[in-house]
């Protein structure tokens, strides 16, 4: 029963003794090297996010459905039309081909009878992203 109490007493102490040191785990610095294309990459892509202006434009959705049509419809869409903007957004579960960024919602509608004439369903949106 003393060995028991003596060693408990020395483990204790060696236990405090160990926890009350100060630690050095987290002083080192960790160096990330990285593919140079990733810069280029991010930096495309954010130019790509800035010209997109959502919040305040009007827009018109000419298709929603699966990627595969959506692609194609875009393709089609840009052949005939150059001068207007184009760009597929997903928004689960579909893809969505959406065109134009018109400031004003007269300007939109104008725009939007017109390509009724090709693609029947289309409508006008104002998103709020």
């Amino acid at each position: 029963m003393k060995y028991f109490h003596k060693a408990k007493l020395i483990f204790t102490a060696l236990g405090v003794l160990f926890l009350s040191q100060k630690t050095f785990s987290q002083d080192k610095k960790v160096v990330v090297s990285q593919d140079p294309k990733f810069e280029q990459l991010l930096n495309e892509k954010r130019k790509i996010n800035s010209s997109i202006t959502i919040n305040d434009r009007y827009k018109i959705q000419i298709f929603n459905g699966d990627s595969e049509n959506s692609k194609k419809t875009l393709i089609d869409f840009k052949k005939e039309n150059k001068n207007i903007d184009a760009t597929i957004v997903f928004s689960t579960p579909a893809y969505k081909v959406w065109v134009g960024n018109f400031k004003t919602r007269i300007e939109a509608e104008k725009n939007l009878n017109e390509l009724k004439k090709k693609y029947p369903n289309a409508f006008l949106i104002k998103p709020n992203k």
